[in-house]
């Protein structure tokens, strides 16, 4: 029997053992709530008005994920402007670092935007 034969079944035994060792933060999407204190092209930083902590999420050149709070809406990005309220679908798969996925646009009380 090759080699190959004994290595394969070896390699995927470590890849599922360290699959299993990262931490499962790392795969998982999050969610966060708040004020748009900045945004630029590939940058928005957000301010929960609660905890007045502030996060900052890379957005990913030819990003086009921006929604009405219900999902029904597309928006461009420079529909979002500093002071308006946002939820922000993001993760840290890419290199540990935090980037958006989706982002809501949100009124002041945490609700869609318009009559839709």
């Amino acid at each position: 029997m090759s080699t190959s034969f004994f290595l394969r079944p070896a390699a995927m035994a470590l890849a599922a053992a360290l699959a299993l060792a990262l931490p499962q933060a790392a795969f998982a999407a999050s969610t966060y709530y708040g004020i748009t204190v900045h945004v630029s092209a590939n940058n928005i930083k957000v301010e929960d008005p609660k905890t007045k902590q502030t996060l900052s999420f890379e957005i990913l050149p030819k990003f086009d994920q921006v929604f009405s709070a219900n999902g029904k809406t597309t928006y461009q990005m420079s529909a979002i402007k500093a002071g308006q309220y946002v939820g922000i679908i993001y993760d840290q798969k890419a290199l540990g670092v935090r980037h958006a996925d989706k982002i809501y646009l949100l009124t002041n009380a945490n609700e869609k935007i318009g009559t839709q």
